[in-house]
């Protein structure tokens, strides 16, 4: 049930986003002068619509994106005699730009909004990838199994670390001839030894070597990366540190700057994936002919909805709103693309008439006319074609062999 009300829920957000990027277009246009024929959500079959002022608000059977009707957005478009003056494609440059990049604008707020109130309500995750100690303990002998939690055994005294000299804050770099990066090499590293290694960390300007007696303890542990994989009872080393801690909280006051770093790093995030996403065309199809699913393919709106359920139904609400926050600042960024038909190329095209107008000016020559976007149709169909068929690649994917967190 949890993981159904998760679906619906998540692609009930990705409706919202979708609408509030329309109405990002629609709200700039209204307010600079232009007239907004249409506003509607959805493709295909008209369920309803109804008329406010010289706006006709609606919503479409295929709650798969929407639209937003603005007079004039090329001088292609057929325009009645009240719309001759008010035509988007005579506009000035900059009003053209605000409208163009309103639902980007409203994409990214959105995004924005979701991080701040997950800051204020649960904590944002640590987004540190170092090896940084947050405690030294004792370490657990043995370790319950999945009816219990994976929860670790009660323990006593000091562990290996702190009898070492290891203390909290603490930076690992190095574990015996290995580096490591993160907590989760460290953790890795250490499993696989036995005996007194010495443990290289940085502290403050320092960087100090400590031998330390690594504990051998039973722990349950992942032997393939396989998403089907089964936790195994293994012995391993173990050395009594715990990293940083996992999510941080804040005041409605210290969320603020909190969720502008935090909104820095997924922007990190967002554009390695656009940067990667041609190269995923091979693991996607990979995916649909047999081969295994990896879990940083793209999916679809399909494809994110079903992880919101799974988010959902393992109780993990602070993923399902950063998921949906992440696909918000996703979408952003690719419609800044400057391909047509996206955002980001009516605003290259808009960008260019202002260069070769200004170019124009300076050799006494008169504002050229509009960017014949006839001439534009061949590569915007290109752009379709491409995109459309990675969509339908993306979502079949996402039916045949769906990515699996848990």
């Amino acid at each position: 049930m949890l993981f159904v009300l998760g679906v619906v829920l998540f692609a009930l957000g990705i409706a919202v986003s979708i609408a509030l990027h329309e109405a990002g277009h629609m709200w700039t246009a209204q307010k600079l002068g232009m007239k907004v024929r249409r506003y509607y959500i959805g493709f295909g079959p008209r369920v309803f619509s109804f008329r406010r002022g010289e706006t006709e608000y609606g919503l479409k059977a295929i709650p798969a994106g929407g639209f937003c009707d603005i007079a004039g957005m090329t001088a292609l478009d057929e325009l009645t005699p009240d719309e001759y003056d008010r035509a988007m494609y005579k506009q000035k440059t900059w009003k053209r730009l605000v409208v163009m990049s309103g639902g980007i604008a409203m994409n990214f707020l959105l995004g924005i909004v979701l991080i701040y109130t997950l800051a204020v309500a649960s904590g944002l995750p640590n987004t540190e990838t170092r090896a940084a100690v947050g405690t030294v303990d004792c370490a657990a002998p043995t370790q319950a199994g999945e009816e219990g939690g994976f929860a670790p055994a009660d323990c006593e005294g000091i562990g290996p670390a702190q009898a070492a000299g290891i203390e909290p804050g603490d930076i690992i770099v190095q574990v015996g001839d290995t580096q490591v990066e993160t907590f989760r090499d460290l953790v890795q590293a250490t499993q696989a030894l036995s005996g007194t290694v010495g443990f290289t960390v940085e502290r403050g300007d320092e960087t100090l070597t400590f031998p330390v007696a690594v504990q051998q303890v039973q722990r349950w542990v992942y032997e393939s990366s396989a998403s089907d994989a089964e936790p195994v009872s293994r012995e391993v080393g173990a050395i009594g540190v715990g990293g940083e801690p996992g999510e941080f909280e804040y005041t409605p006051l210290s969320a603020i700057p909190a969720t502008f770093e935090f909104t820095g790093f997924l922007a990190a995030r967002t554009a390695e994936a656009l940067v990667s996403l041609p190269s995923k065309v091979s693991d996607l199809w990979t995916a649909v002919t047999g081969g295994e699913r990896a879990i940083d393919t793209p999916v679809s709106v399909v494809g994110a909805s079903v992880i919101g359920g799974q988010f959902a139904e393992a109780g993990i609400w602070q993923a399902f709103v950063l998921l949906l926050a992440q696909l918000n600042f996703f979408l952003g960024a690719f419609n800044l693309l400057p391909l047509l038909p996206l955002d980001g190329g009516h605003m290259a095209v808009t960008i260019y008439e202002k260069i070769r107008n200004w170019a124009r000016g300076l050799r006494g020559m008169p504002v050229g006319a509009p960017v014949d976007y006839m001439k534009l149709l061949p590569l915007t169909y290109v752009v379709v074609v491409i995109g459309g068929a990675f969509m339908v690649l993306t979502l079949t994917a996402d039916i045949v062999n769906p990515i699996q967190l848990f």
